[in-house]
């Protein structure tokens, strides 16, 4: 894996640039960001549908499934990485440590 960012957002390095901590502590380890990613989406879905039901007043059902679906499409990039974010520091042990972003460590 390579360990430069690039543009596909399904490729993620191998190691941090600066603290070289491994982004994948065990084979299979983010298979339960799907279930944080599907959270996210489901916040989404529900911050939607009130602010729909709120501004627009009811619309139609496919305004809704629309409207949704074009949100979660758009935000998918941000929602595959911070999943994994948040399963990285919640599960596998990885605390910030703010020397890293002086350089002195």
């Amino acid at each position: 894996m390579n360990d430069a960012w690039n543009w596909n957002f399904m490729d993620m390095p191998g190691k941090c640039p600066v603290c070289r901590q491994t982004y994948e502590p065990e084979p299979g380890f983010y298979y339960g960001a799907m279930y944080i990613s599907s959270g996210f989406s489901t916040g989404i879905l529900l911050a939607i549908g009130f602010l729909l039901n709120y501004f627009a007043h009811d619309p139609p059902l496919l305004v809704y499934i629309v409207t949704v679906g074009a949100a979660v499409l758009l935000v998918t990039p941000l929602l595959f990485r911070y999943s994994r974010a948040v399963m990285l520091y919640g599960f596998g042990g990885v605390r910030f440590d703010p020397r890293y972003l002086s350089g002195k460590f």
